[in-house]
């Protein structure tokens, strides 16, 4: 006979795991089944081991460069296996924490170790790592199996041993040379990370700009950076094929305007997008449906086609953040548990690229109101200009807002020393519905980041 429980989540995520206890405080009889680790990517393999590295690679850089600022030292040498062992320790201390939250501190929570397949619209057998099963139903079901990889289908790169985002943080041994397929978020945080823990690094990018989806001037800056830090850039190519020799060297032959090209190096990171952990679920013996991608389909409050059934974080379709998965938690929380009409649509998109400078984004970008055909005015500074940069010597980068006929912000581009932090000043004050003269005679701090926004706004013209 199958184990009731009065909830079941599928994927200890950002998502399901708030989920989990704030269903078991309210009084529910809940299962969790992760088939993996316990915290899902963003601990895992995602944005923390990463952000912990990317902290290492900083501190390099501020030890190379630390001439500039009167302070004589050695150049530095990179102790890549101390750097993963303290990514390691970071890492390991977030696993227990969530162990302890789900096992220890509420008794209302059983979290079952394997892998989950429907067999019908209420119902899931969890087979667990020495083979067993275990039949569960429940009346509300939670998928929050998160994404992978997508590989590409390149002739001969399924035959080699290619590193993905996740097998990346295994390394022991520091590349050579690192070759990265894909320009987006996730290649370029890896391409300076490497770079300045001294690899060679070279990305490859099928588009004509990195990070194809920001304004031109956003792309423009990011290569620029990056390029001043050492890496080599391939744009506009179209890889054919990729093999792998006896002697581990990597060689990709790609279509480029200027002919072909044969680019070698030690090791590949495939970076080329993501892609749901559906396939094996089962889902359709519970009847629910995905799009063409395998995205589960959902309303505006979660719920899939099948009642009961709800889907949290990056399995369903729609931007892949922590903190959006972190907010479908609070969308089926209130809903479900407050009885409050909350919604997963419509709301605030902010997000941070952790390479150095940071870029912070929030709202529309310039593409995107021009193809709204929007009436707004945009002001656009470079970093020098604000005095923390140039006390610090983080001058590079720049700032971009965009301001409607009501002299409301409409969105913001913030490529600078602290750009996620200066960004999220900005988004408050979106949500609070101030001016830009508001801010533009806002009396900050002297001499802060938050300062910048007092010249910024000054600098306002019209589209």
């Amino acid at each position: 006979m199958p184990t009731s429980y009065d909830a079941l989540i599928i994927g200890s995520g950002q998502a399901g795991n708030p989920l989990a206890t704030a269903l078991a405080k309210a009084g529910r009889k809940v299962a969790l089944v992760e088939k993996y680790l316990l915290g899902g990517s963003c601990i895992n393999y995602g944005c923390s081991p990463v952000k912990a590295m990317l902290a290492s690679a900083e501190r390099m850089h501020q030890v190379a460069t630390s001439q500039e600022y009167g302070v004589l030292s050695e150049p530095p040498a990179v102790d890549f296996k101390a750097v993963v062992a303290r990514k390691d320790t970071i890492i390991q201390e977030m696993r227990d924490g969530v162990r302890k939250n789900l096992t220890k501190e509420d008794s209302g929570i059983t979290v079952l170790m394997g892998h989950a397949t429907f067999t019908g619209p209420k119902s899931v057998r969890v087979t667990a790592l020495d083979g067993s099963t275990q039949d569960i139903k429940a009346p509300l079901i939670f998928i929050n199996t998160g994404t992978s990889s997508a590989i590409p289908p390149i002739e001969g790169l399924a035959e080699t041993h290619f590193l993905t985002n996740k097998s990346i943080l295994e390394l022991q041994e520091l590349p050579e040379h690192l070759l990265i397929l894909g320009g987006g978020y996730i290649g370029l945080e890896f391409a300076q990370m490497f770079r300045r823990f001294g690899s060679r690094v070279t990305i490859i990018e099928h588009a004509k700009n990195l990070l194809e989806r920001e304004d031109d001037d956003v792309c423009e800056a990011m290569q620029q950076q990056l390029g001043a830090d050492g890496v080599e850039f391939v744009l506009g190519a179209e890889v054919r094929r990729v093999s792998h020799n006896p002697e581990g060297e990597y060689t990709l032959t790609a279509h480029t305007a200027e002919g072909e090209r044969r680019l070698r190096g030690s090791h590949l990171l495939v970076a080329v997008g993501r892609q749901p952990n559906t396939d094996d679920l089962g889902l359709e013996a519970a009847g629910i449906e995905t799009n063409e991608k395998g995205y589960i389909l959902v309303n505006e409050r979660l719920q899939t086609n099948v009642r009961g059934v709800y889907a949290l974080g990056d399995v369903h379709p729609g931007p892949q953040f922590t903190h959006l998965a972190y907010d479908d938690y609070r969308v089926v929380r209130d809903n479900i548990l407050h009885r409050k009409r909350r919604s997963a649509k419509d709301r605030p998109l902010p997000y941070v690229v952790f390479t150095q400078p940071q870029l912070g984004r929030i709202g529309l970008s310039e593409n995107q109101a021009r193809e709204q055909g929007l009436d707004y005015r945009v002001a656009t500074m470079p970093v020098q200009y604000v005095g923390r940069a140039r006390e610090t010597g983080n001058k590079e980068g720049f700032m971009k807002v965009l301001v409607d006929e009501r002299n409301h912000i409409i969105g913001a581009t913030i490529f600078s020393e602290q750009g996620g932090e200066i960004m999220a000043m900005i988004q408050l004050a979106m949500a609070g519905k101030l001016t830009c003269d508001q801010l533009q005679n806002m009396v900050f701090a002297h001499p802060t980041w938050a300062e910048s926004l007092n010249n910024l706004f000054a600098k306002l013209v019209k589209a």
